[in-house]
């Protein structure tokens, strides 16, 4: 079995175990692929935590959850030093949870800004500095946040600065009532059996490791990074494009918008078993990589218009230029 045939395999058996949400385990396993963060925004009970509690059960990884409130304290995500008096060096350094292969950071808006912060740096040098000293995280790590959508009572926005780290924002909505009955049926069943699994061999992390090798080896045209560029261009100067652009927008994507599209379109073309990338595989993911990035204007929220709608706009407007 190839790194290609490993990664389906691993898909499917997620598929097995989270049903109604194939968008939902695309992503997860193209963020991980891709060596990013998500955002995971969806209504409680639509799987969440059970998607990355499903993927660190199929990898040989470990995974930890840290459930936001509002009195949560930085150390308690980063770790703190502890003093030890009867040790030569007095103080040793207690790792926090962040020091595993997966975070499910849960109801991440529930937490203030300051320890919403304690992630940033982890998030984007793979590193975390306590009483002046660095730590570094392992090779495989990847924090997928959650948050509601509806309830925003004793919540916090998230920084611009921080939702820029994140590769993907993905927003998930209910199964179809075909899933739903499915649902039901696999949750009687994991009843009957207690909730155990037959012991399988997991994944190894290497797999991950070398289908990253491989994603870099994926050609991406010039005709195809200056769509990418085009794109986020439209996102900065919309006057250039439409007026209606030029309304609904204040500000645009950074150049991390512009390096989050060119990995996750070549991830993408990747998993569908191309060595190139087109502008298919560009459209797949502008929207989970964007949306986030956008900072739309007053005119555009008193209107309802959503960052969906300003992407499907921009593609509209955006020519692939050969």
């Amino acid at each position: 079995m190839n790194t290609l045939e490993s990664i389906q395999h691993l898909k499917s058996k997620m598929s097995a175990s989270i049903i109604g949400q194939d968008d939902l385990i695309d992503r997860l396993i193209l963020v991980l692929l891709a060596d990013g963060n998500m955002l995971l925004e969806g209504l409680p009970g639509l799987a969440k935590t059970r998607a990355i509690k499903t993927l660190a059960s199929e990898l040989d990884c470990g995974l930890s959850r840290i459930q936001f409130t509002p009195d949560l304290l930085p150390s308690d995500v980063t770790g703190t030093e502890i003093y030890q008096p009867e040790l030569k060096e007095k103080f040793v350094f207690q790792q926090g949870p962040i020091f595993s292969n997966l975070i499910l950071a849960d109801e991440i808006n529930r937490a203030p800004a300051k320890v919403q912060s304690a992630l940033l740096e982890a998030m984007e040098e793979r590193q975390v500095s306590v009483a002046g000293k660095t730590y570094k995280m392992d090779p495989l790590f990847m924090v997928m946040a959650t948050q509601n959508p509806v309830e925003q009572e004793g919540t916090y926005p998230l920084p611009e600065a921080q939702m820029d780290r994140f590769l993907m924002h993905v927003i998930i909505s209910y199964p179809d009532d075909a899933s739903e009955l499915a649902i039901m049926r696999l949750n009687r069943n994991e009843q009957g059996t207690g909730g155990q699994a037959k012991e399988e061999v997991k994944l190894s992390p290497q797999v991950i490791f070398d289908a990253r090798k491989e994603i870099t080896a994926v050609k991406i045209s010039e005709a195809m990074e200056k769509y990418i560029v085009d794109i986020i261009s439209a996102t900065r100067f919309p006057s250039k494009y439409s007026e209606e652009l030029d309304t609904w927008l204040d500000f645009g994507a950074s150049p991390r918008g512009s390096i989050a599209l060119d990995r996750a379109s070549r991830t993408h073309a990747w998993m569908e078993g191309k060595d190139f990338v087109t502008p298919e595989n560009v459209r797949a993911v502008v929207h989970d990589c964007l949306r986030h990035r956008l900072i739309l204007s007053y005119e555009a929220n008193a209107e309802g218009v959503s960052p969906d709608q300003v992407l499907d706009e921009i593609l509209k407007q955006v020519a692939v230029v050969a």
